[in-house]
Order: C-alpha cells, then sequence, then structure tokens
C-alpha cells in the first residue's frame, strides 16, 4: 500500500518490507513520514513482489521477522538476492535486524547463533567502534530481540559492537547499512512482543518481560533521538556533528 500524504509529494517513496500481515515499521515509518517521504509498504511472504529497480524509490528498508535468514523458504532467497539492487544501484538500503542479516548473506557472510545459545531479547548495551563515533553519537543501551548473528563480511566496516553478539552495527559502501538491534519499536510494538514472545524469555541471557517495559521508560527517549539522526544519515547522507 502507498502512503502518500500532500506535503510529501515532492519526495519518491521508500520501500518497506515486512514480514508478516500484522507487521509494522513503527517509528521508522512514522519518522521517514515526518521527513517527507512517503511509504511503500510491500509483504513478500504474503506474495508482495519487489521492484526491480529503485530508479522510483529514496532507497529501501528491511525489517525484521520471527524467521532466519537462513531458512529455505523461496521468499527469504528472493529477498536476500533482491539486496543486489540496493547495491549495485546505490541507493540508500537498511536491514534491521532479519534485514540486515539477510544483507550480510548476500554479501557472502554467515548467520549464526552463538555457540553457548545465548541470546539478545531485552535491553543490552552497545559500544561504538572508532569509525562509528566519528559518524555520529551513539545510544548506550539499545533494544534487541533476536537468538542469530551474523558475522562481518569482506567490505563491510564494523560500526558498533555489542558484549554477546559483537557484530551491531555495520556498512557496505557509502549506502547500505545494517543493524542487529531494533530502534523502531513504538510501545505499543513492545508490549505486543512480550505478549507473543514471552516463551522465548527462558532462553539463555533472555531477560523477563518487566524488564523489557521498565528498560523502556530509563533508555528508550535517547534511542529514539538516535533513530531520527541515523535514518537522516542513511536516506539524506547528513552525517551528525561529532563534538
Amino acid at each position: 500500500m502507498l502512503h502518500d500524504p500532500l506535503r510529501s509529494r515532492q519526495k519518491a517513496p521508500v520501500l518497506l518490507v515486512l514480514h508478516q500481515e500484522r507487521s509494522s515499521p513503527g517509528r521508522v515509518g512514522q519518522m521517514l513520514l515526518e521527513k517527507g517521504y512517503p511509504l511503500d509498504i510491500r509483504r513478500p511472504p504474503l506474495g508482495d513482489p519487489l521492484p526491480e529497480t529503485l530508479a522510483g524509490h529514496s532507497g529501501a528498508v528491511i525489517f525484521g521477522g520471527p524467521m532466519s535468514a537462513n531458512d529455505p523458504d523461496q521468499f527469504i532467497r528472493d529477498e536476500i538476492e533482491w539486496i543486489n539492487v540496493p547495491l549495485k544501484e546505490k541507493r540508500p538500503f537498511l536491514g534491521i535486524c532479519l534485514g540486515a542479516q539477510m544483507m550480510v548473506r548476500n554479501l557472502g557472510g554467515k548467520v549464526s547463533a552463538d555457540r553457548n545459545s545465548l541470546v539478545e531479547i531485552g535491553w543490552y548495551p552497545i559500544h561504538p567502534t572508532e569509525r562509528g563515533r566519528l559518524l555520529m553519537r551513539w545510544p548506550q543501551m539499545v533494544y534487541h530481540f533476536h537468538r542469530e548473528g551474523f558475522d562481518l563480511p569482506h567490505g563491510c566496516e564494523l560500526l558498533a559492537e555489542g558484549d554477546v553478539y559483537r557484530n551491531q552495527a555495520i556498512r557496505y559502501g557509502e549506502n547500505a547499512w545494517g543493524l542487529q538491534f531494533h530502534a523502531e519499536l513504538t510501545r505499543a510494538m513492545m508490549q505486543r512482543w512480550v505478549v507473543h514472545g514471552a516463551h522465548r524469555f527462558v532462553m539463555p541471557n533472555a531477560q523477563q518481560g518487566r524488564d523489557h517495559l521498565e528498560g523502556r521508560m530509563i533508555f528508550d527517549a535517547p534511542l529514539r533521538a538516535w533513530l531520527s539522526d541515523f535514518l537522516d544519515l542513511v536516506f539524506e547522507r547528513k552525517p551528525q556533528r561529532v563534538s
């Protein structure tokens, strides 16, 4: 579905790729609309096709989902292959969690679980690398909901690290970005994830639902501010001034 507010007709839409019928682009969608970008939302698992070119788009975002980038489903394989489009056309591209793992698979990297089966489900610290600090300021704590991570493919820059899954934020070239964590969740989205994902809280290193919601009160404001600056960096090539 194409959302096209009158005030944002001057910009080409951003392609948003979601993986479930009720999935939402959350704050990413809200902030892109505020920045003047219409949204072209597609759900490949439900049969929506992806464009052969991004010439008519301002860029693309592939979001997360409960599936794995290693799954044999045809739509997973097709999305991984499709990432060649923004990479070859040098269009802005952002992969979030599953989307980042798909980009890594496209670039020849591996997606796998921690060798001790640890997960990151809840709030965990990240640490920007020297390169990451040159680009922008980063939040100290971010929200995760994953049981697999990705390695660093040849040609990628590591921008932020974690304590369990090292590679948390990466960039390939000047236009393609991957995040292992979630900055896009609204409060309503987090509440749904806590309810529907409660069976995962028994996994090693997972936090309990109350910690997800309590952490939001403490850590969400800087994460939200960071996301707005980060989207400017991805789609408008506006680096944040770092003192």
